[in-house]
């Protein structure tokens, strides 16, 4: 017998889906709405500008920008799975900022201080990430500190310690690091060979396929493997998943270590791309970790859903670059990015809206059944 063909709105992936292009649509016209507010006459301008992003350059430098997209979406992505995975298990991760911040300082010292090549550097900057996000599952463990709060002040500790160690391979003539190109290129990232088809855009490397193929293995850990079924068992009831015996505890703790080691690979492939230096200076903690919560949730807690949607914020994010900075801020795409980043705390609410309604249109039919019944039984 042929089996049924779930309807496609009765999907939970269409579901998340069309929540989530909900959350963005409604981020453009509210962000539109703003551009109105502000300038009228340039609003429709501005707006398309973001929206066209690199897309409005001629042939050559549209795909060196689309280069540089893609090298940023990297650790976007990575804070995102790093958010994804630790939910999982019940945890919030918002320590994801210091745990990123604590990768740029092991991955940047390792490759200016002590020469190292890329792929140590790399393995040193996750250690000390994983190492970071261990701690909070290790305070909850032992001495049941909520991990909002662990990672919240594990975050500033990180960054003030990061300007004093990183301050030590610094340029002498600016609060920024040391090249890696003139100092160790050994240490960059290798390119993949695509340098003609980015225009000669030399932060394209490796991270990017490695990023993706990261994402599909965290989702094939976490959906087809006993390890992955484990963790969301104690992240769904961890008193049962202690009543049947998996070691709770431990899980949290290996799960918090591997989010933190995921913070850390993105801020080693950004800044082991040579794309950008660490400044010593630094007073906040990046946004990166906190707009990877976003785009997890953006994506529906997916991996996959993850890669479109760190793709889609950071190509609003460059698109902000192009609207007219005499009648508006440049920031003006980060507040858009940011609406719908806001928005994106109601795709679950959109979600159980979608639900509610098929619930409805359910009952209205299998009431209507009941009462073709009754009315033959009658007869």
């Amino acid at each position: 017998m042929k089996k049924e063909k779930t309807p496609l709105i009765r999907q939970d992936g269409f579901q998340t889906l069309l929540s989530s292009l909900v959350c963005v649509l409604g981020g453009l016209i509210i962000g539109y709405i703003v551009l109105l507010l502000i300038e009228p006459s340039g609003a429709f301008g501005a707006i398309t500008a973001i929206m066209k992003s690199f897309f409005r350059y001629p042939g050559k430098m549209m795909l060196k920008y689309f280069g540089q997209t893609l090298v940023r979406t990297v650790p976007l992505l990575m804070c995102s799975l790093s958010v994804l995975f630790a939910y999982k298990v019940g945890m919030f991760n918002i320590g994801v900022a210091g745990q990123y911040v604590a990768g740029a300082c092991g991955c940047l010292y390792a490759a200016l201080a002590w020469k190292l090549p890329w792929l140590p550097c790399l393995l040193i900057g996750m250690v000390a990430a994983g190492l970071l996000g261990a701690i909070s599952g290790l305070l909850k463990t032992k001495c049941n500190v909520n991990v909002v709060i662990s990672g919240i002040m594990l975050n500033w500790i990180t960054l003030y310690l990061t300007n004093l160690i990183l301050g030590k391979v610094k340029s002498p003539n600016s609060p920024y690091t040391l090249e890696l190109r003139g100092n160790n290129p050994g240490a960059l990232l290798p390119r993949m060979g695509l340098d003609k088809l980015f225009n000669n855009e030399k932060s394209v490397t490796i991270a990017i396929p490695l990023a993706v193929i990261i994402a599909v293995a965290i989702w094939f850990v976490l959906n087809k493997t006993k390890f992955g079924y484990e963790l969301k068992a104690t992240g769904h009831n961890y008193h049962a998943a202690r009543y049947a015996g998996m070691k709770e505890n431990w899980n949290i703790i290996v799960t918090m270590f591997i989010a933190g080691a995921l913070a850390g690979l993105g801020a080693g492939m950004l800044f082991l791309t040579g794309i950008e230096n660490w400044e010593t200076t630094t007073s906040s903690v990046p946004a990166m970790g906190f707009n990877g919560i976003a785009v997890a949730f953006l994506g529906g807690l997916s991996p996959i859903g993850s890669i479109l949607s760190s793709f889609f914020i950071q190509y609003i994010t460059f698109g902000g670059g192009n609207v007219d900075l005499q009648v508006y801020s440049s920031q003006i795409s980060s507040l858009i990015s940011s609406l719908i980043i806001y928005l994106c705390a109601f795709v679950g609410f959109f979600k159980f809206f979608i639900q509610g309604r098929i619930r409805k249109k359910d009952e209205k039919l299998a009431a209507g059944a009941a009462e073709k019944r009754e009315g033959g039984d009658a007869k």
